[in-house]
């Protein structure tokens, strides 16, 4: 592949300077790797009440998008592995049955889908072949977008820090050799289109990784680490500059021009499975991150730039994979699952100190929980009965650090029976109590045994 000179960066922070306009949107990502979850029609209400209007859902069947009909919520929708192969979609032919058969179906019943996602995330452990396959099908939708009609639509690839070389300082920040092709490949197919270059922003994730001081990852700047760019001068406050200034010189040098935007397509901080992922520390981020970006403030590589950005997620996700990630995978939602926000955030950007709205309608099962009976007689059935339980349900709040992790021994295994009783709508198909008895270690009661700030959660109908 013949390489191409990327205008310097100077010249980039000039031009870019000149091209930002209007107020950045807050958007926000609705995982669905649950066992309960609200009704779409409750996450449509509950993003109309907060006046969010940008949802990126991870399906894209009519069941989940037809409760967004009439809302003028814009949905962005991703294509994984798993339902289609992306194989299959690198062809003309095959794109434009896709097109056909889901946006336009969607758009005729009024919901408003303007982008496609196209892979997961698969590319946060090196795996080019798979990036350079989503990238093909990226080339191929954009085809038979242009060539349908779907003016309304755009279509792009997500891209991970994992996918950058070790970061250092963001004027040396280059993807690793493997992608850089098909990295290129993909910024002259979005060129001049409506499509954005789309990244993954966690500034927590970015601060476990590289040990650096945790004030690092807030943008109200209370403590006197900073990271100064020695080739450029700008300094660095916060972790969210500091990556989005790196993925923007490592588009540079790979030739991006200034026509063409960053999308956040995701940012958040966890609440639980790690010491630094607690309630006050999420609360504390978005406090800071949101303002920022409704302000245009940009970034010292981008000042004054209007950066989109999209919150992860609505609520946990308790089927999370979280073997290539820590236990916090599973909490990065704004809200329980029955629809109680778990902390203050002012989702329209402007700071207050308040509460979200919360989900209407919801019905919880009933108040009673599955516990340990205290039985210690065989140990190794007890421990048998735990390792079981978290093979299929979450424990992963009783991670050191966690809500949980400060238990004794009997909470410990109470904590996960409930877990499992609830998982399992806490009586199962027979209609028996079952799912309590974990091979005669269990007993349903009626008091609530959470523990300090461990919840002991009543799941949703």
């Amino acid at each position: 592949m013949a390489k191409r000179n990327p205008p310097s960066l100077a010249l980039f922070i000039v031009m870019m300077m000149a091209a930002g306009a209007g107020g950045g949107e807050i958007g926000m990502n609705w995982g669905r790797k649950t066992s309960h979850r609200m009704l779409t029609s409750m996450v449509a209400d509950i993003l109309l009440q907060n006046g969010i209007r940008n949802l990126k859902i991870f399906s894209h069947e009519v069941q989940a998008m037809e409760a967004f009909s009439g809302t003028g919520i814009s949905l962005t929708v991703t294509l994984p592995t798993a339902g289609i192969t992306l194989t299959s979609l690198n062809s003309p032919g095959y794109s434009r049955y896709w097109l056909n058969d889901h946006a336009r179906v969607f758009r005729n019943m009024n919901i408003n889908v303007t982008n496609v996602h196209i892979g997961t995330d698969e590319m946060r452990h090196d795996n080019p072949t798979y990036y350079t396959t989503c990238v093909m099908a990226l080339g191929y939708l954009q085809y038979g977008i242009k060539m349908n009609g779907h003016h309304y639509l755009s279509a792009t690839v997500v891209h991970y820090v994992d996918m950058l070389n070790p970061l250092t300082l963001p004027s040396q920040a280059e993807f690793k050799e493997i992608y850089r092709d098909s990295v290129a490949q993909l910024l002259k197919a979005i060129n001049g289109t409506r499509s954005r270059f789309a990244v993954s922003i966690i500034p927590f994730q970015l601060i476990i990784d590289y040990d650096l001081d945790v004030e690092f990852g807030f943008m109200d700047n209370t403590s006197n680490f900073t990271i100064t760019d020695a080739n450029t001068g700008l300094i660095y406050t916060n972790a969210f500059q500091f990556i989005y200034d790196s993925y923007l010189a490592a588009i540079t040098k790979l030739g991006a021009t200034p026509e063409i935007e960053i999308e956040v397509s995701k940012i958040g901080w966890p609440t639980d499975g790690h010491p630094l992922a607690t309630l006050s520390n999420a609360e504390r981020f978005y406090k800071g991150i949101l303002p920022h970006i409704k302000s245009n403030k940009g970034t010292p590589l981008k000042p004054g730039a209007s950066i989109d950005a999209y919150i992860l997620n609505i609520a946990d996700e308790n089927m999370q994979n979280i073997q290539d990630g820590g236990p916090y995978q599973r909490h990065w939602g704004i809200y329980k699952s029955n629809g109680e926000s778990k902390f203050k955030i002012d989702l329209s950007g402007e700071g207050r100190d308040i509460y979200p709205t919360v989900a209407r309608g919801i019905v919880s099962m009933p108040k009673r929980w599955c516990v340990f009976n205290g039985d210690k007689s065989n140990l190794t059935r007890v421990k048998e009965q735990f390792d079981f339980v978290c093979q299929k349900a979450d424990c992963t709040s009783l991670s050191p650090g966690g809500s949980c992790g400060n238990l004794n021994f009997e909470q410990n295994i109470s904590y996960a029976f409930n877990n499992y009783f609830q998982m399992r709508a806490q009586y199962n198909k027979n209609g028996s109590s079952s799912s309590c008895d974990f091979n005669g270690l269990g007993t349903v009661v009626t008091g609530d045994p959470s523990v300090g700030i461990c919840e002991f959660m009543v799941e949703i109908l």
